[in-house]
């Protein structure tokens, strides 16, 4: 607080011993309402202090509910003051999973995260291994999840997200939404049913919104599984194969380029379809491989087993390219039957 000028107290004091009251100049009522207005301010700094040291005690610590140490010391205040509710947007989220990484949490498994302010976070699976800070957009591993699902499921996403291995479509608007963070990479691991591993890396991996039906764009391939998302190494094929520029498809929401039929209804799962594709990871889920059928409706990557033959496990992961890769988590990339 500040020192009250001499004369001001000499003032007050006369005044509370019964002395005549002299006239106040306006400039002297000034000074007074000053020297008011700069205890309340002090107070309200006090106030503000403590409010800043209980923010940063709900942020930093997870429990929420008991009483902190932080606050356990004997604290000269005035008015009590009610702790700001934890379950609005006082709780701080991660934007994506190099995020989290980057705050040292480095075991696999799933986190709820925020990409942006304006809506609500949401669950996903980090994995922490191969370099650590992936966030897991799709995964196939057992057939027990249906794929085979319409427009709207495919947006807002479906699956399980409790085990390492459950199955699930984080859905076209989440994915968005993460890709609109800046510029992504996108690495699709495979596995065959002999348990041998392959998988592509793309950069520049975007997704329109969806008044463009979540269109797919991409750009330089690496990896050992072949350049299947390309629609291969035949180029006669590719016009009719590539996946690149092409919108999304489902079985009620036909958007690809296959003129005489719906390549989401014959192929049993939502994809970015040509006519109709060198890749459909959201197949059918076909045991041991090597299937036979109408249509190659498996779970298909052309350029490695080719289209008859559905791939027993599949993820489909990104992160930012500047991404510095160091001590990876607990992740594992085997997966059980």
């Amino acid at each position: 607080m500040s020192v009250m000028m001499p004369w001001l107290l000499l003032l007050l004091l006369l005044v509370s011993l019964g002395s005549p009251a002299p006239r106040f100049s306006e400039k002297d009522i000034c000074l007074l309402d000053n020297n008011k207005l700069r205890q309340r301010l002090k107070q309200l700094q006090d106030l503000l202090y403590l409010y800043e040291l209980q923010l940063k005690d709900i942020l930093e610590n997870t429990y929420h509910r008991t009483k902190s140490e932080l606050f356990s010391g004997n604290r000269s205040v005035q008015h009590e003051v009610l702790l700001p509710t934890t379950s609005g947007n006082l709780i701080v989220y991660d934007p994506d999973c190099s995020s989290v990484f980057n705050r040292k949490k480095t075991q696999n498994g799933y986190y709820r995260i925020r990409p942006r302010a304006d809506r609500e976070p949401f669950l996903v699976y980090c994995d922490m291994s191969d370099g650590g800070g992936w966030t897991v957009i799709q995964r196939r591993s057992h057939g027990k999840e249906n794929f085979n699902r319409k427009w709207d499921d495919y947006k807002l996403g479906f699956g399980k997200f409790q085990g390492k291995n459950d199955e699930y479509w984080l859905g076209n608007e989440h994915i968005y939404d993460l890709l609109a963070q800046g510029e992504t990479s996108l690495k699709i691991d495979l596995m065959d049913w002999h348990g041998e591993r392959r998988y592509a890396i793309y950069e520049k991996f975007q997704l329109m919104n969806e008044q463009d039906n979540y269109r797919l764009w991409f750009g330089t391939y690496s990896g050992n599984a072949g350049d299947a998302l390309s629609g291969g190494s035949n180029f006669e094929e590719q016009w009719s194969a590539s996946h690149r520029g092409m919108q999304f498809s489902t079985s009620d929401k036909d958007h690809d380029q296959f003129l005489v039929g719906n390549c989401a209804l014959e192929n049993k799962g939502g994809w970015w379809f040509n006519r109709c594709h060198a890749v459909n990871l959201n197949g059918r889920h076909y045991k041991r491989g090597s299937y036979n059928g109408s249509h190659d409706n498996g779970i298909v990557w052309s350029t490695w087993h080719g289209v008859w033959y559905s791939l027993k496990y599949t993820a489909m992961k990104i992160r930012a390219p500047f991404f510095i890769d160091r001590e990876s988590g607990d992740g594992e990339n085997s997966q059980d039957s």
